[in-house]
């Protein structure tokens, strides 16, 4: 069995554990003046962060986990507003040849993570009004934080 190895740069490495300790819903196992690594199991991922002055380049369109039903996908958005974040919901869109339901919440960094179910196939890339699989820019501040 894989599991997912996925690595970031990030320009406050506290900040960052914070923001990745509450959506993932665990503790990093491994802290280091300029690094931080989370190993999950739900989903299978190893998930990396690594601090730099600045972060350029390299860019990702956006993350996501996909689970396996709409509870799910309230429950996550349940949670993650409940400790302070602002999240973008999407129900019922037709986006990337699917109907889903899904939300959106962003790191200290601007990287987007979607929460998505996808509930069907569709033809088309996406609806007239929706921005399909793209998220919105812009920075949303950790309104629970400890730090400055």
């Amino acid at each position: 069995m894989m599991k997912m190895h996925v690595g970031i740069n990030v320009t406050d490495l506290e900040r960052s554990i914070e923001f990745y300790s509450q959506v993932f819903d665990s503790e990093p196992v491994k802290v280091k003046d300029h690094y931080a690594k989370f190993l999950l199991e739900d989903p299978r991922l190893n998930f990396t962060l690594n601090l730099k002055n600045e972060v350029s380049g390299n860019q990702v369109g956006h993350f996501g986990f996909q689970v396996e039903n709409v509870e799910e996908v309230l429950k996550h958005k349940d949670r993650l507003e409940k400790l302070g974040f602002f999240a973008r919901e999407e129900m019922d869109v037709s986006c990337c040849y699917a109907t889903q339901d899904k939300f959106w919440v962003t790191d200290p960094n601007g990287n987007e993570w979607e929460f998505f179910y996808t509930k069907s196939d569709v033809e088309s890339m996406q609806t007239e009004d929706s921005a399909c699989c793209a998220p919105q820019t812009q920075k949303i501040e950790i309104t629970n934080s400890s730090c400055c």
